[in-house]
């Protein structure tokens, strides 16, 4: 019996192998055209994204002024950057930057946003002039600022003026420098956060607020249970994105104040540029990008999972 069923066995496979036996099979085309679509994206990206960063990795290692062929000195600039008082600094203040702006950003996006979100009569302008600052370049803003900042003549110390308030050196005290470009960069960066928490407050079903205001919720706690647990995810990545762009700060810093005074205001990136561009030590500045790199890939990790743990 059971050689019986080896050989029906046996006669089913040879009848499932004969069809494709002296059959020809033809490879399916390739679509190329996909491929070239794809190549408008891709090659730019590899280009000059992806080619940047390795080359600045195998720079970081080496001696290199620009002209001439890299030295290779190993982890030498690395050692030297860990040394220098001056890259300390600089990451210090980064790390008072993002202490102010990105709650500031986040906190004042999400007011103006849920101000804009009630439909009052003048809602329409008010939403434009919150995102324009978004759309004017670096440069633009920071000289508005300088002007509105300055000691003398500022039109932000000509208000305390008026209340009573002496003029506060903003761009030219050690101790105000810092928060006179992190008030700028927050009305700069506002725009954006403004906008993704405003798109997100419009995809709230109605039927939630209006439940939950049925049920004798206050406004209060319509936007502590209702609103904001659906706000977490966009918050979450404004959050994410404020932090990663206040950490590679530096156009506010190098048109505001250069870095000063005595280097009370300089970032990792602003110091990276006066280390290539003035002094000319290339591998130097590319270990400084590299321990940045380090820096921003870890907290945006732990900030990642902290926040998804708080979901």
């Amino acid at each position: 019996m059971k050689s019986g069923s080896n050989t029906v066995s046996a006669v089913k496979a040879a009848s499932l192998a004969a069809p494709t036996q002296g059959v020809r099979r033809d490879k399916a085309p390739i679509d190329w055209i996909g491929y070239v679509f794809v190549a408008f994206f891709a090659l730019p990206f590899l280009l000059f994204n992806i080619l940047p960063v390795l080359f600045g990795a195998f720079v970081a290692f080496t001696e290199w002024r620009i002209i001439g062929t890299p030295e290779w000195i190993g982890l030498e600039n690395f050692a030297d950057a860990i040394g220098d008082e001056w890259v300390w600094l600089a990451f210090r203040n980064v790390v008072f930057y993002a202490l102010i702006i990105v709650p500031g950003v986040t906190i004042l996006g999400l007011v103006f946003a849920l101000f804009v979100n009630q439909g009052y009569p003048l809602s329409g302008l008010a939403r434009t002039l919150f995102f324009a600052p978004n759309v004017v370049s670096a440069t633009v803003i920071g000289l508005v600022w300088v002007w509105i900042l300055d000691t003398q003549y500022g039109l932000l110390n000509n208000v305390l003026a008026q209340i009573g308030i002496g003029a506060i050196p903003w761009l030219t005290s050690v101790d105000w420098a810092l928060i006179g470009v992190s008030i700028a960069s927050i009305w700069w960066d506002l725009g954006l956060a403004f906008v993704l928490i405003l798109a997100a407050l419009q995809d709230i079903p109605k039927d939630l607020i209006e439940a939950a205001r049925a049920d004798g919720a206050g406004p209060l706690s319509r936007l502590r249970f209702v609103t904001l647990p659906h706000l977490r995810p966009v918050l979450s990545m404004v959050v994410t994105l404020q932090l990663i762009s206040t950490l590679r700060i530096f156009s506010q810093v190098y048109v505001m104040t250069n870095g000063g005074p005595a280097g009370s205001s300089s970032s990792p990136i602003h110091y990276m540029y006066t280390v290539a561009i003035v002094r000319n030590l290339y591998g130097y500045a590319s270990a400084i990008a590299m321990l940045l790199f380090v820096v921003i890939l870890g907290v945006t990790v732990v900030q990642r999972f902290v926040l998804r743990e708080t979901q």
